[in-house]
């Protein structure tokens, strides 16, 4: 696995620094004139940080890969809370949220402990959290304010955590090689990001959502959609899949993702705000990086759970 696995990473430091270079040509040639160009330098930049931080972590083992999500769990909730209108008789509710939800649901991946770590955020912590917010008293909006609250810790927490807990899942034939199966789908998804905004704006002319997203064009979601699905199916050979499998996983996981990113986007749209932040030149707030990872996660997880693990 630790061959392949960094043979995996060579080649996409290789493809940056080759998009680094036409991305670099492309600035020089345009003069710094075109807000386009800027801003796929932007992202092309934060990719290279982004690859470089999780493929340490991966590397480093699952402790440390479950360390790193619990950290960008902790980063996407504050900025959802952030821009979500809340009551000083909240802030015990968020302090269960930030310093006893994200914990525990990472702990319960380290133990590998699957039953609870599928019913915890989703049952345990609705009961409590509904409980404590209602001994509050605070009725004041009590259904909008909570609904604020459970969203944010079902995206942010639930489905985040699903990535790496492709880590437990017990593959027969596969076992040791769970690492590539994550790296695997952290790529077929941001990957599927990247080539709808460039063939979107290289050829989209129909916007899916105007009001909600207008970056996202029906070209670049077929387009980009595609060549991210067929660049998932040929890395198949890293999977526990066929080439076919890999072929139908990848389109699940971009399909799944662009619902994230749209759900999101109205979310965002909702509280009158651009981005969830401002934490990755080029691409906004930790959330608006793992939005479509947060809703394709447990999908993708599910879907090799059921179909591969006996």
């Amino acid at each position: 696995m630790r061959t392949a696995f960094w043979e995996l990473v060579a080649g996409l430091t290789g493809f940056l620094a080759i998009a680094s270079v036409i991305g670099g040509l492309l600035a020089w040639r345009d003069g710094g004139r075109s807000a386009t160009i800027a801003n796929l330098n932007q992202r092309i930049r934060a990719w290279w940080g982004m690859i470089a931080i999780m493929a340490i972590a991966i590397g480093l083992g699952p402790s440390a890969t479950y360390i790193v999500f619990a950290f960008v769990s902790y980063m996407a909730l504050r900025e959802f809370i952030t821009l979500t209108p809340t009551s000083p008789s909240d802030h015990t509710t968020l302090f269960i949220c930030f310093f006893i939800a994200i914990p525990v649901q990472y702990l319960l991946l380290w133990v590998n402990w699957y039953g609870m770590f599928s019913i915890f955020v989703p049952v345990h912590l609705f009961i409590t959290l509904s409980l404590v917010s209602a001994l509050t008293q605070d009725t004041h909006e009590f259904l909008s304010r909570s609904a604020k609250i459970h969203w944010a810790l079902m995206v942010c927490v639930y489905g985040l955590s699903h990535a790496p807990a492709l880590l437990i899942l017990d593959i027969p034939g596969y076992q040791g090689e769970n690492a590539l199966l994550l790296f695997f789908f952290l790529l077929v998804v941001q990957i599927s990001d990247v080539f709808q905004y460039v063939v979107g704006k290289l050829f989209g002319k129909r916007k899916i959502a105007p009001k909600l997203s207008p970056s996202k064009t029906v070209e670049g979601f077929i387009g980009g959609g595609l060549l991210a699905t067929l660049s998932g199916a040929a890395l198949y050979r890293i999977t526990p899949f066929s080439f076919g499998a890999a072929f139908l996983m990848s389109l699940a996981i971009v399909l799944a993702g662009f619902v994230g990113g749209l759900v999101l986007s109205a979310v965002k749209r909702s509280l009158g705000a651009k981005d969830w932040g401002a934490m990755i030149a080029g691409h906004g707030g930790a959330l608006d990086r793992v939005d479509s990872i947060c809703f394709a996660a447990p999908v993708f997880f599910h879907l090799v759970r059921y179909l591969y693990v006996n």
